[in-house]
């Protein structure tokens, strides 16, 4: 029966944090908008019309929105492509290891695509994905499990055989309601309601995708 490795992108195979606070501080300062950082932090990982509206106020229609956004993502892709995007600690390694090993693997995400596509191209590692699901692709933003079970579907992997990898609690409770099991990075010591929780991927147990799957024959995950 096929297994799959949903990866959840910003955050959890990269730290795309600089680019995308770069991106929307010059953006929104060429429309007269002034954001902090803490603003900026509240909103990663969340759909733009999700968080744009408030942050344009009176003059936030869904036109100013949507060209605002595509501004943004065009800066955040362009920094991307000039400066490239390395992958974090363990993520490498267990991206082809998995492809190597048979297991399906897929982004599930709340980029829009063209920021997906650039980046695993700059990671080298598209070939290694069989699914791609972006903002595009849903009408509910995480922790609704609409991404987890669009990107299962796609691989051909049923919910009890994949497991979500994500860096955010919104993301490990959509994989809980999609029926999934999940690993959580922890990296800034977030506190994440996942099977197995770590700082960095270079840090999980060598079994611990299989361990997952078949818990009553490998004992416990962590």
């Amino acid at each position: 029966m096929p297994r799959a490795v949903l990866w959840d992108m910003d955050g959890t195979l990269i730290d795309s944090e600089e680019f995308h606070w770069i991106s929307w501080r010059d953006t929104l300062a060429k429309e007269g908008v002034t954001i902090t950082y803490e603003q900026f932090l509240r909103s990663f990982g969340r759909r733009d019309d999700a968080f744009l509206p408030q942050w344009l106020g009176g003059a936030a229609t869904p036109e100013r929105i949507a060209s605002v956004a595509e501004a943004k993502e065009e800066l955040y892709r362009d920094l991307v492509r000039k400066n490239g995007m390395a992958p974090l600690p363990g993520v490498a390694a267990w991206i082809h290891r998995l492809h190597e090993e048979g297991w399906l693997q897929a982004i599930a995400s709340a980029a829009p695509r063209p920021n997906i596509d650039v980046v695993l191209d700059a990671l080298n590692a598209a070939h290694c994905f069989q699914g791609i699901v972006s903002a595009d692709d849903v009408h509910r933003g995480k922790p609704d499990p609409e991404v987890f079970l669009k990107a299962a579907a796609r691989v051909g992997a049923p919910a009890d055989r994949c497991i979500v990898v994500e860096d955010a609690v919104a993301g490990v409770q959509g994989a809980r309601s999609a029926g999934m099991r999940s690993i959580g990075v922890g990296r800034n010591g977030n506190h994440l309601p996942a099977d197995i929780v770590v700082k960095s991927l270079d840090l999980l147990a060598v079994n611990a995708f299989d361990t997952l799957l078949r818990p009553e024959e490998n004992g416990d995950a962590q």
